[in-house]
Parts: structure tokens; C-alpha cells; sequence
């Protein structure tokens, strides 16, 4: 079912890309946890070593603005050395077509 206008601007795409390692789903889904985003959808795997997750987020409910939530991602994706986007589900949709 495809979802309205309204609803896209609540939702974002997080995608994780590096080297895998323990503790990066954790570390991300806390980020997320702690500011009351929920994940609606998630997917991840490991090709060879590398790690891949995409989740689709409402934001919602998050108690924090977008740009706060891609800083405090900056700063995770530095400590843990791995590639973390965040990008609003509109915004991802109009680049890729879906």
C-alpha cells in the first residue's frame, strides 16, 4: 500500500555500509531507540566481509530534528568506522525512482 505525502515526510532511509564487525546494529538502533524513531522496515547482510543495512525510520515521534539525528549518525559512523546516511524517504524516492 503506498503510503501518502504526509506520511513520507516522517519517514527516513538509514543505510550502513563498511567492514563488518560486532556491535554496529546496536550502536545504530540505539541512536534511534533513544530518540523515540521507530524502524518500520529493515534489511541487512554481509557480502564478503562487508556490511550492508538499509531500514526505512519513522521520525514521527523522534524528540529530535533531522539534521540533529544525521549529526549524532556523523559521529557514530566516525567511532565505528563504517558509512552511515540518512536521508528523508521522499528525498530517497525522487533520486532511485522506487
Amino acid at each position: 500500500m503506498e503510503a501518502g505525502t504526509e506520511d513520507y515526510r516522517n519517514r527516513a532511509i538509514v543505510t550502513v555500509l563498511g567492514s563488518d564487525r560486532s556491535g554496529i546494529v546496536a550502536a545504530v538502533t540505539s541512536v534511534l531507540a533513544n530518540h523515540e524513531a521507530n524502524i518500520l522496515d529493515i534489511s541487512q547482510t554481509i557480502l564478503q566481509g562487508i556490511f550492508t543495512m538499509t531500514m526505512l525510520v519513522d521520525l514521527g515521534d523522534a524528540d529530535v530534528a533531522f539534521s540533529e539525528l544525521q549529526e549524532q549518525f556523523g559521529e557514530l559512523s566516525a567511532s565505528l568506522g563504517v558509512q552511515i546516511s540518512m536521508q528523508r524517504e521522499e528525498v530517497f524516492r525522487f533520486m532511485y525512482r522506487l
